[in-house]
This record gives structure tokens, C-alpha cells and sequence, in this order.
């Protein structure tokens, strides 16, 4: 086995240990604020602000992180932004008073912005030197780490421990975790082939234009992903009067569908290409929002049924967005850390305004009508996402010389079209093996398991 392919192994896990725990930090953040507005006395006015400002602070860092994953690599960011971002939860979790809290929080932001880009950006590398789909696990193991805090939370808090000191704890012992994650990720490239002049901008050359397009998708698929976070059991309870105990289970439906995709969504995406993949995203939740728009005129169990199904399509379709955006990115070539900072800041935009709109075009109108936003905008996700990954196919460069016929086959089997390629960077398969496109800098032989 050579260096490249073991190279190539370790980093992948240490990139799923580096998303498992940020969705734990996140998992145990979310389960302790009931406690954390208890101890307080904030309510709900207050709880919102310190919301508010822990995703502000966590915007405004992405777009910090960027540059600074392109100048200094994703590993060293990583190294620093994981363990740090464990380790502000300490802010929040012994913020004495509401001001004390509502500046903490932003510094707990800024944590999770930081390695948001920063193990975002890995993924990426890491996916480039496999050369085909591997990011989608990714995000699925978030999603897994997050459920992993709230049911550790909740089991502490019914042995009895004191939820702030479990906080305490958590800001202590996260950031020893990152450590053997970060050991494991891939090493720093040699100074002259990261060096702007040697064949390494393509990436970093990617115009406003391309990057718009690429956020307007994010944007769309992060606020019709949070919709159905916050309103999958409202609608349950308020539209189709369901039993309050019952309500959640639309949420559940939605996550539990996502989760799966996510975990399962790789080599489907092998299978189909990027560009495919993010059309069928945007049929996928289109779908379900108008499965969950027309339950209420279904009659009796119907309703439930055929709004709970429309929920699991949606977390069908908009799983796969986020992977496919980044990793249409990263097969780019050169340094994502800006672009990629900029489209998962448009995203994490929708996820911020999504539910405040929606409220407000609730409460002026109906729930109903306000839902009919993010069923618009899933449709959105595949108008700009395919255009986009097209643009990026064609900026990736030309695709190598083909190599010659197998014996009894073609020259090329399985090549890439626009619509094809695993990676959606217009790589060409010989016996399902990529090859990478010409520049100055080969890529390593893709991994294999």
C-alpha cells in the first residue's frame, strides 16, 4: 500500500472524528439550553438574542477562516479551530449573567464557524485524493453526533448530574478528543506546490459570478432545511391538529430521512454525478413540501400520513446538497478556502433568516402560505446548483488523454459526461478508476478501500 493511499485513509477518519465531535459540541449545546435559560431566567425574547448572536459570530468567522485556510492549510486550522471550539463552550456554560452570556455567545460562535471551514475544507482535499464521492458520510456523521449530545445529556441530567457542570465537563474533555482526530489528517502540502504561481489557482480564481451561483443554492437548500426544523411540528400540531405527543414526529421523520441519505448519499452520487444528484435533490424536496402543502385537504389519517411523507422527501432531497456544493468546490482544483467560506456562509444565511421569515409571513398570513417559501426555493437548489457544477466541470480543465482499450472493451469505459462524473470535476473513468485532470501537479492515485 503506498504513502498516498494510507495518507488518504487516516485523514478520512480523521475527518469523520472531526465532524462527529462538532456535532456533538453542538448536540450538548442544544440540549442544555433548557437548563441554561432555567438558571438565567432569560425566556424566550432573550434565548433568541443569544441565538441570534452565537450564528452571527459564527458567520462572520467563516468568512475569516476562509483566507486563512487558503494561507495556512485546512489541517493547521483544524488543529487549532477544532480543539477551541470545545473549549468556548466554557464561556456559555459559566456566563454568570444575561450580558456576561450574550458576549460569550459570540465567541462560542466564532468556534464553530472557524471549524466549520476549516474541517469543510479538508473534507474536500481528502475527497480529491480519493477521487470519488466520500463527503456526504461526512455531514451524516454530524448529524449522528449531534443526537449522540442530546441523548448524553439526557442521560445525565436522569442520573442527576448538574447540567451547567456537564457543560463544564464537555468544554474540558472535547478538546483532548480533537487531538487524535487532527493527528490523523492529511499532511501540509510542500511550500512550491501551494504556491499561487505553480498551477495551484484554478480554485481561487473562481469568480463572483460562479460563487453567487453556488451560494443562491446553499442559500435555498440551508432555508428549506431549517423550515422543516422549525416548522415540521408546528405544522403537525397547528395545520393538521395532531395530538401534541404526535407533533414532533414530523421533525423526526424529516431528520431521520436526511440522516440516512447523508450516511448513504456517497455512492449514489458515484453513480449519478453531481450534476444528477443536485437535480434529483431539488425534484426530491419540491416534491415533499407539495405533498405537505396538500395534506391538510386529505381526509382523517391521510393527512398525517401524506404530510409525514412529504417531510421524509424532503430530508431525502436536501441531504445531499451540501456535500455535492462542496464537493463541486473542491474538484475545482486549487484552494477552496474562499469560495467554500463564501458558499457555506450564504447557507448558513438561510438557516439565520429562515425561520424570523417565515414567522413573520406566518403570523401576517398563515403557516401554509408560508411554507410555500421553501418549497419554492427547493426548486431553486436544482436551477442554480446544475448550472453552477456545470460551470465548474468546464473551469476544472480538459480531461486527460484517454489510456488505450482494454482488451474486448472500449477505450474508456464509463467516461465522464458533464452529467457523469463521480466528482463533478471532469475527471474520466477507466475501469471505474478516476483520473485526474492535466495541471502542473498530478494528484495522487485515488484510495480504494
Amino acid at each position: 500500500m503506498n504513502k498516498s493511499l494510507m495518507d488518504a485513509r487516516r485523514a478520512r477518519a480523521g475527518v469523520f472524528g472531526f465532524f462527529f465531535l462538532a456535532g456533538l459540541v453542538m448536540g450538548l449545546w442544544a440540549a442544555g439550553l433548557p437548563s441554561l435559560n432555567d438558571r438565567l431566567d432569560l425566556g424566550p425574547a432573550r434565548l433568541g438574542s443569544v441565538l441570534l448572536l452565537i450564528s452571527g459570530g459564527a458567520l462572520v468567522s467563516m468568512l475569516v477562516a476562509g483566507p486563512l485556510v487558503d494561507r495556512w492549510s485546512s489541517r493547521r486550522v483544524c488543529w487549532v479551530a477544532g480543539p477551541l471550539s470545545g473549549l468556548v463552550l466554557l464561556g456559555p456554560a459559566l456566563a454568570p449573567s444575561y450580558w456576561a452570556l450574550a458576549v460569550l455567545a459570540v465567541v462560542f460562535g466564532m468556534g464553530l464557524g472557524v471549524t466549520e471551514i476549516g474541517m469543510n475544507a479538508h473534507s474536500v482535499e481528502v475527497e480529491r485524493r480519493y477521487g470519488r464521492p466520500i463527503i456526504s458520510a461526512f455531514h451524516g456523521t454530524w448529524s449522528l453526533g449531534g443526537a449522540a449530545g442530546g441523548g448524553l445529556t439526557s442521560l445525565a441530567l436522569k442520573a442527576g448530574a448538574d447540567p451547567q457542570w456537564l457543560l463544564v465537563a464537555a468544554a474540558v474533555v472535547v478538546p483532548l478528543l480533537y487531538v487524535p482526530a487532527a493527528r490523523l489528517l492529511l499532511p501540509d502540502p510542500p511550500e512550491h506546490a501551494s504556491s499561487p504561481d505553480q498551477g495551484g489557482s484554478r480554485g481561487s480564481s473562481l469568480g463572483w459570478g460562479l460563487i453567487a451561483l453556488l451560494g443562491l443554492a446553499a442559500f435555498a437548500g440551508h432555508l428549506s432545511e431549517g423550515a422543516a426544523i422549525d416548522w415540521a411540528a408546528l405544522h403537525a400540531r397547528w395545520v393538521l391538529e395532531t395530538d401534541p405527543a404526535a407533533a414532533p414526529l414530523a421533525y423526526t421523520t424529516f431528520s431521520v430521512a436526511m440522516t440516512t441519505i447523508r450516511l448513504l448519499g456517497d455512492p449514489i452520487r458515484a453513480r449519478l454525478g453531481s450534476v444528477r444528484t443536485i437535480q434529483l435533490a431539488g425534484l426530491f424536496a419540491t416534491c415533499g413540501y407539495a405533498l405537505v402543502l396538500v395534506s391538510p385537504a386529505a381526509e382523517g389519517a391521510l393527512r398525517v400520513v401524506c404530510a409525514w411523507t412529504g417531510w421524509a422527501l424532503a430530508g431525502v432531497g436536501l441531504a445531499t446538497v451540501v456535500p455535492v456544493l462542496f464537493s463541486a468546490v473542491g474538484a475545482a482544483g486549487g484552494r477552496v478556502g474562499r469560495a467554500l467560506a463564501m458558499v457555506t456562509a450564504f447557507g448558513y444565511s438561510g438557516l439565520l433568516l429562515g425561520p424570523a421569515v417565515l414567522g413573520y409571513v406566518a403570523e401576517a398570513s398563515s403557516l401554509p402560505i408560508a411554507l410555500f417559501i421553501p418549497a419554492v426555493l427547493a426548486a431553486v437548489v436544482a436551477l442554480s446548483g446544475a448550472p453552477a457544477i456545470r460551470s465548474l466541470t468546464r473551469l476544472s480543465g480538459p480531461a486527460p488523454e484517454t489510456a488505450p482499450p482494454a482488451e474486448g472493451g472500449s477505450a474508456v469505459e464509463g467516461a465522464a459526461t458533464v452529467d457523469g462524473p463521480a466528482l463533478g470535476n471532469g475527471s474520466t473513468t477507466v475501469d471505474g478508476t478516476a483520473l485526474a485532470d492535466v495541471d502542473d501537479h498530478p494528484r495522487p492515485t485515488p484510495a480504494r478501500d
